[in-house]
């Protein structure tokens, strides 16, 4: 922008490039570089064009909006520097006066249209369910376990001095001052979104409406750990869900951290007492996080596989994880995710038990052996959700709950299982039975369009306008 200034007061004044070289005691090619922003200007040298040019410091430095064809200047170098045109290969040229004003708009309006077809692409349920399967299969491989990312959890707790143990509410607020964010609670968050940063006046903005089962601290966790690992807008849907898995796992981290939780978990395994619940209560988180923290560490510190369902009331398989070579169902790309869940499995008939204060524990014969799961039902927005975490047989000892007596026998694999009703209801039914299908809004608009799926941009851009702090305050 000063060098664009620098050339609309030359301009303006009829003064050659030449001249004003001679007049500063410069090469005209030096100056050149800095009126089209390739070179920054020392200060005394600003000065000294100032004055040849007769204005002051105090113009070539404005921050005032300068004309339209200068603005499309900058917009396209700062394109060309982007992302769009170095997929497309197409190398940065000079944006000289010569170049019409009208062909520089319509670079500008290429450029856009491709990042919005661009961000169309990659939100279609086949991309998606491809990018959930390859971050699945690298979990696997990872056995759930990401060392880098429990190193950046104990970096910050040791910056905010937390001495060990569950993460208090005062602590992650101690983490957002240490992150240069304050927070501020409003009643007209954006429905599409769980919080807004303003990072250029390092606010955080968080619903207050916040549910009676609702932990304040995860919020706030979540929104800080996308500006600790410095995520930046994806570029596709693998890229934004590989995002959201990084979030959830490091907040889990400075939930539960690992220093102090591995020695807890040890310690159950040797008196044969892991409970899922017992590591809910400690660290006064809730189930689901519980659940997912402990597949984190169950392998690589307890040397325990393990595998993980969340499944919504309908039967649908929402979250997924196993490293136990448990058979869960896929489709032909072999996601998890979206597919029908065995009837017979601990995470379907867990919804049937009336005692909802005590988890559900069951034995499950499959075409892969016997598995041990515990589950618990837990209410969320979207209706009722089953959180589940299963091991081999064999690894059951360590467990409490082994004792159960619930037994169920699954063949999820073989269609008569549970996916074919029995042959004598279907004979009597299936010619005179004509249901009305409850379509879930999400298969019909599984993945809105946009670099961050289901969210209204502008309304959060609206949203921080009229939060943003009055100019000098």
């Amino acid at each position: 922008m000063i060098g664009r200034r620098i050339r609309a007061v030359r301009t303006q004044r009829g003064m050659t490039l030449e001249a004003l070289a001679e007049a500063v005691g410069r090469a005209p090619s030096q100056l050149s570089m800095i009126e089209n922003g390739r070179r920054e200007a020392r200060l005394s040298l600003l000065q000294a064009i100032a004055r040849a040019l007769g204005t002051t410091l105090d113009v070539l430095l404005s921050t005032d909006p300068l004309d339209e064809r200068a603005t499309l200047e900058i917009a396209l170098e700062r394109a060309m520097r982007g992302q769009t045109f170095q997929a497309l290969s197409i190398p940065p040229f000079r944006v000289g006066k010569t170049i019409p004003t009208e062909v520089l708009s319509a670079l500008l309006s290429l450029q856009g249209e491709i990042e919005r077809l661009r961000d169309e692409r990659s939100a279609t349920p086949e991309e998606a369910r491809r990018a959930n399967v390859a971050l699945r299969r690298l979990m696997r491989t990872q056995d759930n376990y990401f060392p880098e990312l429990e190193a950046e959890a104990r970096r910050v707790l040791d910056a905010v001095d937390h001495p060990g143990g569950p993460l208090t509410q005062r602590a992650a607020s101690d983490i957002a001052a240490h992150l240069g964010f304050t927070l501020h609670y409003v009643a007209d968050l954006p429905q599409t979104t769980r919080s807004v940063a303003d990072m250029k006046n390092g606010r955080l903005y968080l619903s207050s409406r916040v549910p009676a089962k609702g932990d304040p601290r995860t919020a706030v966790l979540q929104a800080l750990s996308s500006r600790i690992l410095g995520h930046r807008e994806p570029t596709s849907y693998a890229e934004f869900l590989r995002q959201r898995v990084e979030t959830n796992y490091l907040t889990g981290a400075l939930l539960v951290p690992e220093a102090h939780v591995v020695p807890y978990l040890l310690e159950a395994k040797k008196d044969r007492a892991i409970s899922i619940e017992d590591l809910r209560d400690a660290y006064s988180v809730t189930y689901e996080t519980a659940a997912h923290r402990f597949t984190n560490l169950a392998t690589v510190h307890l040397g325990i596989p393990v595998h993980f369902l969340k499944v919504h009331e309908s039967g649908t398989i929402t979250k997924a994880y196993e490293n136990d070579d448990v058979n869960f169902p896929t489709d032909r790309l072999g996601s998890i995710e979206g597919q029908m869940c065995c009837r017979r499995w601990t995470s379907r008939v867990v919804f049937d038990i009336a005692d909802k204060f005590n988890p559900y524990y069951q034995y499950t014969d499959t075409g892969n052996g016997t598995y041990w799961c515990t589950a618990r039902v837990e209410p969320s927005s979207e209706g009722a959700h089953s959180v589940s975490v299963g091991v081999r047989f064999d690894d059951t000892r360590w467990f409490h709950g082994r004792d159960t007596s619930n037994r169920g026998v699954s063949r999820h694999s073989v269609e008569v299982c549970c996916r074919r009703a029995p042959a004598e209801l279907e004979s009597a039914w299936r010619e005179h039975s004509w249901p009305n299908v409850r379509t879930p809004r999400t298969l019909l608009a599984t993945l809105p369009t946009g670099s961050f799926p289901g969210v209204d941009t502008t309304e959060v851009y609206e949203f921080l306008q009229a939060h943003a702090p009055a100019s000098g305050s």
